[in-house]
């Protein structure tokens, strides 16, 4: 028998809005869609997705019971600094499951952009901004967390981490709007420490947590596959390893462990 774990929906971020659908094809589109009409942050979940997906087109399974959701807003600063939503969102993600699945869980933040529960993955972001030049007018952070079931090993590509769920994982069933009330508060305290603070506090705090770092890790981009040591992050987010031809600054990869 599973246990239940409840959020409390009437503890919502003020100033942000949501709206919940019974089913879309994605949430990031939707967001997309509403975007010109938001005069506010505003949480998109469905209940059901029909064309769902993930970093660089691949498709999102994401069955009844899992969470999915986008978060749309129009942050301030170049598209750069929009970027660091995704650190933002790891580190709400971590302290959602944190909260939903007790001290018992071990959570870890792999770069650039996955959540681990017991070292499987558990949730994914995917950053998707629109705007012309330097301006972006729109940024919408879609997440999706593993929350009852989680793809089969087969429909996973080889040496990727291997995906898990929260009910497998820990036995604690949670209804995605109440997982997205845990989670829209956490987002927008640690939104609160970027536009206070800076990007400095929240890359401790994302170092604090991630995944094989100091270890070794494969990183491949679109045309090269870098080994070495996870040194750290840099002041932009991008991966700092150290291989055996120097220290490499990488903005975008996979990686692999």
């Amino acid at each position: 028998m599973s246990a239940e774990r409840t959020g409390d929906p009437s503890a919502w971020p003020e100033g942000v809005a949501r709206h919940v659908l019974a089913e879309v094809d994605s949430t990031n589109s939707e967001a997309q869609r509403l975007a010109p009409g938001l005069t506010q942050p505003t949480w998109i979940l469905a209940r059901r997705q029909t064309a769902a997906r993930g970093r660089r087109g691949r498709e999102w399974i994401s069955p009844e019971g899992n969470f999915a959701a986008t978060l749309v807003m129009r942050p301030t600063g170049d598209p750069a600094r929009a970027a660091l939503r995704s650190f933002v969102a790891a580190l709400a993600l971590a302290d959602a499951l944190e909260t939903v699945c007790g001290p018992g869980a071990t959570l870890s933040l792999k770069w650039p952009n996955d959540v681990l529960l017991n070292g499987g993955k558990v949730a994914g972001i995917l950053l998707e901004s629109a705007g012309r030049g330097a301006d972006v007018s729109h940024l919408a952070v879609g997440i999706g967390v593993n929350l009852v079931a989680a793809p089969p090993r087969e429909a996973v590509e080889p040496e990727a981490t291997l995906p898990v769920s929260v009910l497998g994982e820990t036995g604690v069933r949670i209804a995605p709007e109440e997982f997205l009330a845990y989670l829209a508060n956490a987002f927008a305290r640690w939104e609160a420490q970027l536009a206070t603070y800076g990007f400095g506090p929240i890359r401790t705090a994302w170092l604090a947590r991630a995944a094989k770092l100091g270890q070794r890790i494969t990183a491949r981009t679109a045309s090269e596959t870098i080994e070495g040591t996870f040194e750290t992050i840099a002041e932009d987010g991008a991966l700092v390893i150290a291989t055996s031809q120097g220290r490499r600054n990488i903005p975008a990869a996979d990686v692999f462990f």
